[in-house]
């Protein structure tokens, strides 16, 4: 069965940086895209970036400049790169990898930007 472990979240001040991770456990046949999204408290789920299996990436017109999504295939791992973060990206982010057999979530983790 495959899971999606995150990894990278945390407490970061305004203007600080975090890189998150997902990385799967188990094999997923013939991924068509990875991407990531957030929920922040009393909103809906939001896409952050994603990027196709060509390496084609599409960002959130609020993070382009700041966040960088990359993907390593062989490892089927899926990063963000966060740079600026602001007080209003708090938000339990969560990644998803869409291929062949399905499409896949993992657990969330936390970002939280305050001083």
């Amino acid at each position: 069965q495959v899971q999606l472990v995150e990894s990278g979240g945390g407490l970061v001040q305004p203007g600080g940086s975090l890189r998150l991770s997902c990385a799967a456990s188990g094999r997923i046949p013939s991924i068509y895209a990875m991407a990531w999204y957030r929920q922040a408290p009393g909103k809906q789920r939001e896409l952050v970036a994603d990027i196709s299996n060509g390496g084609r990436t599409n960002y959130l017109d609020s993070v382009k400049g700041r966040f960088t999504i990359s993907r390593d295939n062989p490892k089927n791992t899926v990063f963000l790169q966060m740079n600026s973060l602001k007080p209003e990206e708090t938000a339990v982010y969560y990644c998803k990898i869409r291929g062949l057999l399905g499409t896949y979530w993992g657990q969330g983790t936390q970002v939280t930007v305050s001083s």
